[in-house]
């Protein structure tokens, strides 16, 4: 959730689609590293995404559909094609508070009404579907009860310095929104939107106050 995307006051609605993603090409954008311009895994990327993604990879936990790797230590994303290829990663903005559940009823509440301690990015596997926002912007859901989406980056306030921290900031300045997920708004549309905004996905979102090991508990074994 941020200040922009708001939990819709529509019927719960649930895809089942699987689909196969077609091949892209990304170009630059800041903060981001294109699938054809370098190998898994780019610099930088944090030991625990690479075992997370090995034991998709390995397993093919995510069944058939195209994934994506939220880790929040490091303000990063890293997407995959359904056949596990790395297509691209990119710095995110995440909830502005630490901790990795959701409070209960979060989603019915207006942004007003939630308090700063609340503003976490929720770890753990998530389904993700295509979805539209109250101004009809297209979005991805990560979370529909807890109104936790991806979405381009936008301004909300220029207080809050949004494009300087996903571009320049360390991962603790990226801690910004709601609970919601930021993204450069090329890349989303180059990577995310083609995928994730057409059919559903799988989000794997790495703790940042709960050891890895209770959040994905099948791989941290794997081997």
């Amino acid at each position: 959730m941020t200040a922009t995307p708001a939990h819709p006051n529509t019927a719960h609605h649930r895809r089942a689609v699987i689909a196969a993603a077609a091949a892209l090409v990304l170009l630059p954008c800041p903060g981001a590293w294109a699938a054809g311009a370098a190998t898994w895994p780019p610099e930088g990327t944090s030991e625990h995404a690479l075992q997370l993604v090995r034991w998709v990879q390995g397993t093919a936990d995510n069944g058939g559909l195209p994934f994506a790797v939220i880790d929040k230590l490091h303000a990063r994303m890293h997407v995959f094609a359904p056949d596990g290829r790395w297509r691209g990663s990119a710095a995110v903005l995440l909830g502005s508070a630490r901790g990795d559940a959701t409070v209960p009823g979060i989603g019915d509440r207006p942004l007003s009404q939630i308090r700063p301690q609340e503003r976490t990015t929720p770890a753990g596997r998530f389904l993700t579907e295509p979805g539209l926002n109250l101004r009809g912007d297209d979005i991805v859901w990560i979370d529909y009860d807890a109104a936790v989406s991806l979405h381009r980056l936008r301004s909300v306030s220029p207080a809050e310095r949004r494009r300087e921290r996903l571009t320049h900031g360390s991962a603790e300045d990226k801690r910004i929104s709601y609970g919601c997920v930021n993204v450069d708004a090329a890349f989303y549309d180059r990577l995310i939107a083609p995928v994730f905004g057409q059919s559903a996905g799988v989000a794997y979102i790495l703790p940042d106050t709960w050891p890895f090991a209770t959040v994905f508990v099948a791989a941290s074994a794997y081997r």
